[in-house]
């Protein structure tokens, strides 16, 4: 949950300003809120919120002082003394900055979820630049079940605030509210819809288990046979379990369905230099390309065919690319492998070494992060199989 005291701090009003947009304020009750702002940018909220009261008595149409003194029995944990004071705020000074933003905040902690909403709604409209007030609407509506408002709401907030690490939280929560609120929703109108199976596949390829993904890619075809990408999809979850046979009739399948699939066509252009068709994968490759630049581990695998094609220095080329630009480890540790290998083969010694240590120094990287991983692991079971003080360790199987 976002920090209430951050916002406070963002938001306290301070003396000055309350003063200069108060015409009733004598010199006496400025030096009163001074010090009361200041107790409570200390921390000191029983002095603080004393300050604040204090000058209420003599200045009860101070908005400001209202606001300040409901943050602090906000922070006290005292929410309907909180309320008060914001709703009296709001009364004197209805577009009170901040006012109808911890008005919505404390409503929402006393599970008052409508008037949060509508005091939250006006926060946006006062202070449309201000991410707090939308990201505050999208909790608060996503709490109550409204995943299409959290969603606008939080979109608008990230907007205002891309790099906010909370704002982004609740916006990908509300967008997988709004995900599974339409996948039940599709579930129940239609269960045995194509759709429903597509979605299953999906859940199944996610989760590693593939062979149910496969099994649900095909029935999906089975009810729906020329519906384009189910075929793509079905032979990417065979070319990832190695049946490479069955993942080319799918892949062909697919742009016999739908011609004008790039992405289906590159994954066949790399299927077929795997499976050693160097040139027509190539030519595959190529082509998708020149009509989709910058299609995932595409240097790769044009070194890759290069290579199998003989075409060393065209694969240097690629694989120096791929070394430059790839992002994906796996992919990073083979290109430098296939780099060293196609340089030492033109005997080009040095810059092949040179390779090779890059290629090595990624395969310990991956050795290191998978000893640190069994190692935690063992030090997890090592703590689940100690036996409390006073009991007997469990037997063991073996």
């Amino acid at each position: 949950m976002p920090s209430f005291v951050s916002l406070i701090l963002l938001l306290l009003v301070p003396a000055a300003v309350a003063c200069g947009q108060t015409t009733q304020t004598s010199p006496a009750i400025t030096q009163q809120f001074q010090l009361a702002t200041e107790a409570m940018r200390a921390g000191n909220l029983d002095q603080a919120g004393d300050g604040f009261a204090e000058i209420l008595k003599h200045a009860p149409t101070f908005a400001e002082a209202f606001l300040n003194l409901g943050l602090v029995r906000e922070e006290q944990g005292r929410h309907a003394e909180a309320i008060a004071a914001f709703q009296k705020a709001l009364q004197l000074k209805p577009r009170l900055r901040g006012a109808s933003l911890f008005l919505g905040i404390s409503e929402y902690r006393t599970n008052q979820l409508e008037a949060s909403v509508a005091a939250l709604r006006k926060e946006t409209s006062i202070s449309p630049k201000d991410p707090n007030g939308w990201m505050w609407l999208g909790i608060v509506a996503l709490e109550k079940g409204d995943g299409d408002e959290a969603v606008l709401a939080l979109d608008q907030a990230a907007k205002l605030a891309p790099d906010n690490v909370d704002i982004l939280y609740h916006r990908g929560r509300a967008h997988l509210f709004v995900s599974n609120d339409s996948y039940s929703r599709m579930f129940k109108a239609d269960p045995k819809s194509w759709r429903v199976r597509e979605l299953l596949a999906e859940a199944n390829a996610g989760a590693d288990r593939h062979m149910d993904a496969i099994a649900e890619y095909e029935a999906a075809i089975q009810l729906a046979p020329h519906e384009p990408r189910l075929h793509e999809e079905l032979g990417t979850e065979y070319r990832t379990i190695g049946k490479m046979q069955e993942a080319e009739e799918a892949f062909r399948k697919e742009l016999e369905i739908a011609p004008d699939n790039v992405v289906a066509q590159y994954k066949l252009g790399v299927l077929l230099t795997e499976k050693g068709n160097a040139s027509q994968g190539k030519q595959m490759i190529e082509a998708a390309l020149k009509l989709r630049p910058g299609l995932r581990h595409a240097d790769y695998n044009l070194g890759r065919a290069e290579m199998l094609l003989g075409n060393d220095q065209a694969a240097v080329e690629d694989f120096e690319r791929a070394v430059k630009a790839d992002s994906d480890q796996d992919v990073l540790e083979q290109a430098w492998y296939q780099l060293g290998t196609v340089l030492r083969r033109m005997h080009r010694t040095q810059e092949a070494q040179q390779a090779f240590a890059m290629f090595q120094k990624f395969k310990d990287a991956e050795l290191e992060g998978s000893q640190k991983k069994m190692k935690q692991f063992q030090q997890k079971k090592d703590s689940d199989t100690v036996a409390p003080e006073g009991t007997e360790a469990p037997p063991s199987n073996r």
